[in-house]
């Protein structure tokens, strides 16, 4: 679905360090990036009505909660969503949400969605952004600190955080419910390898690639698979580990999706807990309880 027509103000915001030799030393590379923003981007025209006060503005590279504020393009934004195959089902949360575009987007793709913000100004900025865009009734916003909000009802959850913040995230995020997909800007998230990785270059000059993870199942301890013992060690989605006496190898997850090969013979199937099922490639199916 196509954005709103109606502009948004100063792009969707996201967090860079407060450290000001971080600032100082990025400077000159922001300074191209916001001139190439504000070219794609149309300028934003307070709406107050005379005699009424003016309605809030961000300034690009404004003081925010630990961080500055820096615009993410809406190309990088369709990306996001599209590289999570959103649909009107999925719940959306985007954390760090700024002046709303990325909720607003969502919202206009069908989804229910809720931005979280710590500056309270952008939250009542998002709010007038959703209602211009008329997905006021799917679009909400809340005022709260990110670490201190519950994400377990999300399907989809979308950020342009720093990696430090990403990796303090990180072990909330293992714990969300197998196949939620998290969608970061730019921003790594430790040792724990993307999915897939995108890059922009219509209308984004930096900050221009998206990365894509999906929450995996738990499965690391010991299995009985049709009478065999396996074994798995898991690191985020990659595994290893022994069916009998053979090593599994090509083995990972995919949310609840588990797939590896073992003597020849690949196998696929799906996590339910302690329990799980599939197909062996000339075999025929296959079942495996925790032992």
């Amino acid at each position: 679905m196509q954005p709103s027509t109606q502009p948004l103000v100063a792009g969707r915001l996201s967090r860079l360090p407060r450290r000001r030799a971080i600032v100082v030393a990025t400077a000159m590379a922001l300074s191209l990036a916001y001139a190439a923003i504000a070219t794609a981007q149309p300028a934003a025209k307070p709406a107050a009505a005379a005699g009424t006060q003016e309605e809030y503005v961000p300034d690009v590279g404004q003081d925010g909660k630990d961080v500055i504020w820096v615009p993410t393009p809406q190309t990088l934004v369709d990306k996001m969503l599209d590289m999570a195959k959103v649909t009107p089902q999925d719940r959306l949360m985007d954390l760090g949400s700024g002046d709303g575009r990325t909720v607003i987007t969502a919202a206009q793709r069908g989804l229910t969605a809720q931005g979280i913000e710590y500056n309270p100004d952008l939250v009542e900025l998002s709010r007038r952004n959703a209602q211009r865009a008329g997905v006021a009734d799917r679009a909400t916003f809340v005022a709260a600190d990110l670490f201190q909000t519950d994400l377990s009802k999300a399907d989809v959850i979308t950020m342009f955080l720093l990696s430090t913040i990403n990796e303090k995230l990180r072990p909330t995020l293992l714990q969300l419910p197998p196949g939620t997909r998290v969608v970061s800007n730019t921003f790594r998230m430790g040792d724990w390898e993307p999915d897939a990785a995108e890059t922009v270059t219509q209308d984004c000059s930096t900050y221009c690639t998206a990365l894509l993870w999906i929450v995996p199942a738990k499965v690391e301890g010991k299995w009985v698979l049709d009478g065999q013992t396996l074994q798995l060690a898991q690191h985020y989605q990659m595994l290893s580990g022994k069916l009998g006496s053979a090593d599994i190898s090509d083995a990972r997850l995919n949310g609840n999706a588990i797939s590896f090969s073992a003597n020849g013979v690949r196998y696929t199937g799906e996590v339910n807990g302690k329990t799980m099922s599939g197909t062996a490639a000339g075999k025929g199916n296959w079942s495996a309880k925790r032992s």
